[in-house]
């Protein structure tokens, strides 16, 4: 896979990663929904057998497809950092389940997320919702799809007064965050708890905006990517470009299509957002 346009091998590739994921779902997540006893990590993120079962099962299958460094969320920084430094020719990012408070809880909204980047960047990437038996994914340069249905998010969209937005009140800035509870420019927000399945959600034109403080490069390498291909617009809060900066913790605005990220960027540029990465 490269820039210059994926192959039939790389399609290859993508339907085979779909297969890996969705099997690991049905083996290792979906017996264990609702019937595990989370634990709480150091930052303060919930940690379940299954999310060790399923980040295990996925490490296994997609090295044996493509044998690459391999990140996952439940690895130690020290392992990940490694990891990525060996991983510029080819790197697997991996969120096992993304909204595991959500899992242990029996709220529907969790998802698998497997991307597969290329000097830092995204060139594939799933999300698999097991319980919707929804399957998003995307290459570079061949689109998004749903279920294999392609999905284009840059067509007609509300204008931000009537727009639907997810919003991530915990992390964004405070002099923002005020200003969005105090007057906010949308019609109504949401939070899924998935940071995940809020991209391809927004891929996919259930929601039009969106911002957050600052995801985990496993929250965002496979959704972004998503977003992107069916033709939305994403940067952070600092910079124009989404792909600069370290890659660990990264802030997002976005919206589902060009326009409508004019108009929600010039908003919050308008209310003083204060610049925010780490």
């Amino acid at each position: 896979m490269n820039y210059g346009g994926p192959d039939v091998a790389d399609l290859a590739l993508t339907a085979e990663v779909c297969a890996a994921v969705r099997a690991v779902a049905a083996e290792e997540v979906m017996p264990r929904y609702r019937k595990v006893d989370p634990r709480r990590k150091a930052d303060g993120s919930l940690l379940t057998e299954a999310d060790l079962a399923a980040q295990a099962a996925l490490a296994g299958r997609l090295t044996a497809l493509a044998p690459h460094p391999f990140v996952g969320e439940e690895m130690t920084a020290a392992e990940q950092e490694a990891q990525w430094a060996r991983g510029q020719d080819g790197l697997w990012c991996v969120d096992p389940i993304d909204g595991t408070s959500n899992f242990t809880r029996g709220v529907p909204y969790f998802a698998l997320s497997v991307a597969l980047m290329r000097g830092g960047r995204s060139v594939l990437g799933v999300v698999y919702a097991p319980f919707f038996d929804e399957m998003f994914h995307a290459q570079f340069g061949r689109g998004a799809f749903l279920n294999g249905e392609a999905l284009r998010s840059d067509g007609p969209a509300p204008e931000l007064a009537s727009a639907m937005a997810h919003v991530d009140f915990k992390r964004v800035p405070k002099g923002v965050g005020a200003a969005l509870a105090a007057r906010p420019p949308y019609c109504s927000h949401r939070s899924l708890g998935s940071a995940t399945l809020e991209w391809c959600y927004l891929a996919a034109g259930r929601i039009d905006v969106y911002l957050h403080g600052g995801q985990k490069l496993w929250d965002y390498a496979a959704g972004s990517l998503i977003l992107s291909e069916a033709g939305g617009r994403v940067t952070t809060l600092d910079d124009d470009e989404f792909w600069t900066g370290g890659p660990w913790t990264r802030s997002v605005v976005a919206a589902r299509n060009p326009a409508l990220y004019d108009t929600w960027r010039r908003w919050l540029t308008e209310h003083d957002t204060p610049r925010h990465e780490s």
